[in-house]
This record gives C-alpha cells, sequence and structure tokens, in this order.
C-alpha cells in the first residue's frame, strides 16, 4: 500500500521551498532567483516596521511600569503581551510577502491596530 505525500504548497497557504515560480502561496521566503525588491519600498516597510517596534517597547516599559506599580486588572499584562505579539506576526507575514504588490501594505497597516490599542490601554493604566 503506497500513499502519495503531498507537497508543503498544496497544503499550507505559505511555502518554504526556493522555487521562485510557485504563484500560489502567499507567504515565502524569497528565492535566490527572485529579484531585489526596490531599495524605497524596502526602506519604507523598514521604517514603518522600526516604528511600530519602538513604540512596542515603550508600550511594553510602561506596562511594566503599571505592574510594578500595582492597581492594574489580571487581564492587562496577557492583553497586553497578545496585541504585541499579533502586531509581530503581521509585520513577519508582510516581510515574507515582500514581493507581492499589495498585500505587505495591507499587513503592516493592520499590524497598527493591535499597536495603537496596546498604547490606549497603556495610557489608560
Amino acid at each position: 500500500m503506497t500513499t502519495e505525500v503531498e507537497s508543503a504548497s498544496d497544503v499550507l497557504p505559505f511555502g518554504w521551498s526556493t522555487d521562485s515560480d510557485e504563484g500560489d502561496v502567499l507567504f515565502r521566503f524569497p528565492a535566490a532567483g527572485d529579484p531585489a525588491p526596490r531599495t524605497r519600498r524596502l526602506l519604507i516597510m523598514t521604517l514603518y516596521a522600526s516604528a511600530l517596534g519602538l513604540i512596542g517597547v515603550g508600550v511594553g516599559i510602561r506596562g511594566l511600569v503599571s505592574v510594578i506599580g500595582g492597581g492594574v486588572p489580571g487581564w492587562y499584562v496577557p492583553t497586553l503581551a497578545a496585541a504585541g505579539l499579533l502586531s509581530v506576526g503581521l509585520v513577519v507575514g508582510a516581510v515574507l510577502s515582500i514581493h507581492r504588490r499589495r498585500l505587505p501594505w495591507l499587513l503592516l497597516g493592520a499590524a497598527a491596530a493591535p499597536v495603537t490599542g496596546d498604547v490606549f490601554l497603556a495610557v489608560a493604566y
């Protein structure tokens, strides 16, 4: 009895192979034969992701001060952490989809929403 092994691109919406002819995967590491992304695009994405990261560090420091000071509810830290991790995941998805036309910008825009929620939460407590 033989079983066929499916390729990863048949099962998952992202791929880790180095084949550049896989047009149906949304996220993949750039292959050696892929053209380099434009410098302007890469710079803007990097600056945007860095700004989100710096805001996240500020929120984390503010959250730490709030927890040490006491008086925060039990859901405060898990909510800050979950929103931060969601934002990081969206930024990673944007970087992995850098060769797509609009997907990286949609993911970077979506990554700003959890960080904004974290900022409002950190300011409130």
